[in-house]
């Protein structure tokens, strides 16, 4: 939850940029930080910057940063074709990145192709189960505070979320390498356990022929009882 001064401090900063008063940088670099969507200012503010070549080159690699938040702005803003253009640019940068694969999956799932979308996050579990949570949050309260995030949104959706239930096997798995030797939460356990039948239980209906090579990769994972 955003403090009451964090979120006076993004509000005055929204209302200065929002009436030309400069700071679209520091603005989009404050809902960050504090981890708040404000999809549509976003989107507005980071094409700004990202349609003008001075103010997008002062960046640095901070440019690519940008180009992420703006496409995950457009995706819930459902300006796909925004989106697709982030992404591609990304790509082009960034060929092998897990990172991308996953916004690659997040635009299929908001364009409704459930089935490609469900194989893009499936190759990203067979590739490299951990990069997908490692790469921005680190540290094993982060993790734990995504695995909620995750829960809750499994728990709004009866479970069809296919992109929350690849989330906590995820950030399961990074948990228990973080977290080795210390005493087992049962209750955590119960819901990695869950998601990861959960996740069986889809492939069952809809990919069959992959659910051997599923199962053995939430195996290896140590999600399965």
């Amino acid at each position: 939850m955003v403090g009451a001064a964090a979120e006076a401090q993004l509000n005055k900063l929204e209302s200065q940029v929002d009436n030309g008063g400069g700071g679209a940088w520091e603005y989009l670099s404050l809902v960050r930080k504090l981890k708040v969507r404000r999809s549509d200012k976003v989107l507005k503010h980071g094409l700004s910057i990202l349609n003008d070549p001075k103010r997008r080159s002062k960046l640095g690699s901070d440019e690519w940063t940008l180009y992420e938040q703006v496409a995950i702005a457009a995706m819930d803003c459902q300006c796909l074709d925004v989106a697709k253009d982030c992404i591609k640019t990304l790509t082009k940068k960034f060929p092998d990145s897990t990172r991308v694969g996953r916004l690659e999956g997040m635009l299929l799932e908001a364009k409704g192709s459930w089935e490609d979308a469900e194989n893009a996050y499936a190759r990203l579990l067979e590739d490299n189960p951990l990069d997908q949570v490692l790469y921005t949050m680190g540290g094993l309260e982060n993790l734990q505070t995504a695995k909620k995030y995750y829960a809750s949104a499994i728990d709004l959706t009866g479970g069809k979320n296919m992109r929350a239930l690849y989330g906590v096997c995820l950030c399961s798995a990074a948990i228990s390498q973080l977290a080795r030797g210390r005493n087992k939460d049962e209750e955590s356990s119960e819901l990695q356990s869950l998601a990861a039948n959960a996740l069986l239980k889809e492939y069952k209906k809809k990919a069959s022929g992959k659910i051997d090579l599923i199962t053995t990769t939430l195996g290896n994972m140590k999600l399965l009882p």
